[in-house]
């Protein structure tokens, strides 16, 4: 009768230890949770705040990043300008030349048409009436031409205001293909280069927004000009006489879309940097020759502006082709 009393003893004793222990265990383990959740709590709040503060100094230097990137945008589209500035002072002094010419011509003509009127000769003095007329016509033709010019300026150096109207693809083409030439040549008399154009004529007009297409245009025809003058410089430097530089724009119409090439006869590109053309900021050219930003806002106006294709074809050591197409 006293082992099992004993065993029992002993079992109830060893029982209400453990029950004491595993309560002291719980009140510990109920210690360390609510302190875990106070480290926690503090953690989160911790967190919180340096998410807080990181996502603000994001917003800061992602607005400051915008900022940076409109202002060289702009102050690539003020380069571009700049180059066009001197081709337009030379397209435009031409139909001013022919307005000063024939409001001279038409001046004396009036002289002489108020002679023939004191003598009574009223046929002759109709007769010099017709070619007043002709010039005066001929006045207001180079005006308009030398007003498009100032208009296509302004344009140029305008932010876009993104609206898009029908337009002429085949006069924009030409006049940016000349302005660039003669801006060129005004910077170095020592620049010459051949130019042809090949306009479908089946192309009236197409709707785009015109200053932005002639950025494009103009900073496709400005490399072109700019390859193939490099490359005659080293041909002169070799002795090479036989090298000819030229530049090509072309249009063509096809099914739904335009297709406006810019072809050179320069030194072309390896595939290495035919890959990395259109990235921002990079550039073959020297340092302060340009800023890598033309061929990127060429391409961003093409296919996110207009909804287009520009694409290159080039063969190291002959030359390139960039293909603009646009849809109709």
């Amino acid at each position: 009768m006293l082992l099992p009393l004993s065993i029992a003893i002993y079992l109830g004793y060893n029982f209400s230890q453990r029950s004491k222990s595993l309560a002291s265990q719980l009140v510990e383990v109920k210690r360390l949770s609510t302190e875990n959740t106070r480290i926690l709590s503090e953690q989160k709040n911790t967190l919180e705040k340096e998410v807080t503060l990181r996502t603000k100094e994001l917003n800061t230097s992602l607005e400051n990043l915008k900022a940076t990137q409109s202002q060289l945008i702009q102050s690539e589209k003020m380069a571009s300008l700049g180059e066009l500035t001197a081709g337009i002072a030379h397209e435009i002094q031409n139909p001013l030349n022919f307005v000063n010419n024939f409001s001279e011509v038409s001046s004396e003509l009036l002289d002489e048409m108020n002679e023939e009127l004191d003598k009574g000769d009223i046929e002759e003095a109709k007769t010099i009436s017709i070619d007043i007329k002709q010039n005066l016509e001929k006045i207001t033709h180079h005006g308009k031409r030398a007003d498009s010019i100032v208009k296509g300026m302004l344009q140029h150096s305008q932010n876009s205001n993104g609206k898009k109207e029908p337009t002429n693809i085949n006069a924009l083409a030409d006049e940016y293909l000349r302005l660039a030439y003669h801006g060129l040549r005004a910077k170095d008399k020592s620049f010459n280069a051949d130019m042809k154009t090949d306009f479908d004529d089946r192309i009236k007009t197409i709707t785009i927004i015109p200053q932005d297409i002639g950025r494009v245009v103009l900073n496709l025809v400005t490399n072109a000009f700019y390859a193939v003058n490099e490359k005659g410089i080293a041909a002169k430097a070799s002795g090479d006489i036989a090298y000819k530089p030229l530049v090509s724009i072309a249009t063509k119409k096809k099914n739904n879309t335009v297709e406006i090439t810019v072809t050179d006869n320069g030194n072309g590109m390896p595939d290495g940097i035919k890959k990395k053309i259109f990235q921002p900021f990079f550039t073959t050219k020297p340092t302060g020759q340009g800023t890598g930003l033309g061929l990127s806002m060429s391409y961003d106006i093409v296919t996110k502006g207009h909804g287009g294709e520009l694409t290159v074809e080039t063969k190291e050591g002959e030359g390139t082709k960039f293909n603009i197409e646009l849809p109709i």
